[in-house]
């Protein structure tokens, strides 16, 4: 069975002297992941939904900050039938986006066994942002209490080991393209901080 699809991976410039990360994409599946690294790659929406198998993996070039960056994107398989050969791509990863869908509460509810794997199988506590996608949809099962209050749950984790840094979250729509580019702006940021703080 083919397990790792490579999509669009763009040239890597010679010249290119600025920061490399391997980001790890992850959340159940149907949550929308491939379409977030899909439109950041400026492609259009696909209302089709087809299951990552394995992993897909790209590289997203941009400027944030006027710092270059250059995003290796592991589109991680969300399905339960993949669990064991999804924890061979963490090996390496320097931050990770945790997805979930506004529609699915139980989406949500699994965060904290996705935070749990990425850092198991990273080895490491690693920077990372919390995005609720599909915000173009009315229906939103997710109370901002819920949502704040998990947040702080995250932070404290850090607390307890005296490192620096505050996990955020963002709202996405990949069918509208609201947000997604901001999300990785974010990552940047937050990765910056967790080194500037001697973390990573």
């Amino acid at each position: 069975m083919k397990w790792l699809t490579i999509l669009g991976i763009s040239s890597i410039r010679s010249n290119y002297e600025g920061p490399r990360y391997k980001i790890a994409v992850i959340g159940d599946g149907g949550v929308g992941k491939t379409a977030l690294i899909e439109r950041v790659h400026g492609h259009r929406f696909q209302a089709t939904y087809n299951i990552t198998i394995g992993a897909n993996i790209s590289v997203y070039d941009f400027s944030h900050n006027e710092i270059e960056y250059k995003f290796q994107l592991w589109d991680l398989a969300g399905q339960q039938r993949f669990d064991a050969v999804r924890k061979m791509f963490y090996r390496g990863c320097h931050a990770a986006v945790l997805v979930f869908d506004q529609t699915r509460q139980e989406s949500f509810n699994s965060l904290e066994r996705w935070k749990r794997e990425l850092f198991s199988n990273v080895g490491r506590k690693i920077p990372y942002i919390i995005v609720g996608n599909k915000n173009d949809l009315e229906q939103n099962d997710i109370p901002e209490d819920l949502l704040e209050n998990y947040l702080e749950k995250c932070n404290s984790e850090f607390d307890t080991e005296k490192i620096m840094f505050e996990t955020i979250s963002i709202t996405t729509s990949a069918l509208s393209g609201e947000n997604v580019k901001e999300t990785f702006d974010l990552l940047a940021s937050s990765i910056r901080s967790f080194i500037d703080n001697q973390n990573l």
